[in-house]
């Protein structure tokens, strides 16, 4: 048995006895066999369907700093115009704060980029899921005719040919850089993008002063309303895939694109999307798949609606948009990380 299956049961089996378990669970990027060590995690369970970040983390910081340079390098680009922090800025939410993002020539997507902060408690990545994980999701821009417009052997020669990848990929044992070289420094960055210390975490860990009042009722709220239904676990979403319009019809503007189904070809997948998470949200507008949405009030109340069947009083709404304030919290910087 694997440690995060031993770590899931005996949080599962102990939830209910103890309020509080730590216990190390290991997530492994793809990586060639010469980088087997990967990114520890200290998870912190507590009784609840919203569990904390963790506060601590080990990870091979070497290739955490390669990754980092790469994720802001816009060698990656057929035109060297776009970095991967283009449409995620890391000290901005993770996002870039626009409707849908710009890629080479000047192209534009259709869907609004999804917060890379915390994405490695994310089940799949991309809001339809076609990506089965963080390695997977940072070699798809490559490719993609709108983002980056390139190819490996483009992006490998042009990282050769820079004096500080060259040297830098040398010095960790790297003779001749390949692709997977490069998705496995990315990967060990974007783990070590995570967010502790959220008033939301805190209130969780026992300090019942991290939330105010008006937080406190919307957290009941969130809870009793079945926000939670979808928003829960470590990421308050992102572990599983949802319709969108599930008891009311979603509005005009949200219908013109399928969703999951684009991926699947099913009939059932149409407008089903990977529930977001809604760490670090105040950060992260414009709201939806297709950003089409610019404010948390306006999001709550098509929701709450669509998703819930519920029609919501102003008072309510204001108070899970106090809450969701509550769940932002800025990154770990390189000089919090722990060294394996």
């Amino acid at each position: 048995m694997t440690n995060y299956y031993r770590g899931l049961c005996l949080a599962l089996c102990c939830c209910s006895l103890v309020p509080l378990i730590f216990y190390l669970v290991s997530v492994k990027p793809s990586v060639t066999q010469e980088l087997a060590r990967h990114t520890e995690y200290e998870f912190e369970y507590v009784d609840g369907p919203i569990q904390p970040i963790p506060r601590r983390l080990k990870t091979n910081i070497a290739w955490v700093n390669l990754g980092k340079a790469l994720f802001n390098s816009p060698l990656l680009s057929k035109d060297n115009t776009v970095s991967c922090a283009s449409c995620h800025m890391v000290d901005f939410g993770g996002d870039d704060g626009v409707k849908v993002s710009t890629g080479v020539d000047s192209k534009q997507g259709t869907r609004n980029a999804p917060t890379v902060l915390n994405a490695v408690f994310n089940f799949r990545q991309f809001w339809d899921g076609r990506a089965a994980d963080l390695a997977e999701q940072a070699a798809g821009p490559i490719h993609n005719p709108i983002e980056m417009a390139s190819n490996w052997r483009q992006v490998i020669t042009k990282l050769q040919q820079d004096r500080y990848f060259s040297r830098t990929f040398a010095e960790l044992g790297v003779k001749s850089i390949t692709e997977q070289h490069i998705v496995t420094a990315i990967t060990f960055f974007e783990e070590s993008l995570i967010t502790p210390n959220s008033a939301i975490d805190r209130y969780l860990l026992g300090d019942r002063t991290a939330l105010n009042a008006q937080q406190q009722r919307g957290y009941q709220k969130f809870i009793n309303l079945g926000c939670v239904t979808c928003h829960q676990g470590r990421n308050i979403g992102g572990n599983f895939y949802q319709k969108l319009g599930r008891l009311e019809q979603i509005p005009a503007s949200l219908r013109h694109d399928k969703g999951r189904a684009l991926v699947t070809g099913e009939a059932q997948d149409k407008y089903v999307f990977k529930v977001p998470s809604l760490r670090n949200i105040t950060d992260t507008a414009p709201y939806f798949h297709d950003g089409s949405i610019n404010t948390l009030e306006q999001a709550v109340t098509i929701m709450a609606a669509t998703q819930l069947g519920k029609t919501l009083s102003d008072q309510d709404v204001d108070d899970l948009v106090a809450l969701l304030a509550a769940f932002s919290a800025p990154p770990l910087t390189v000089n919090d990380l722990g060294s394996l």
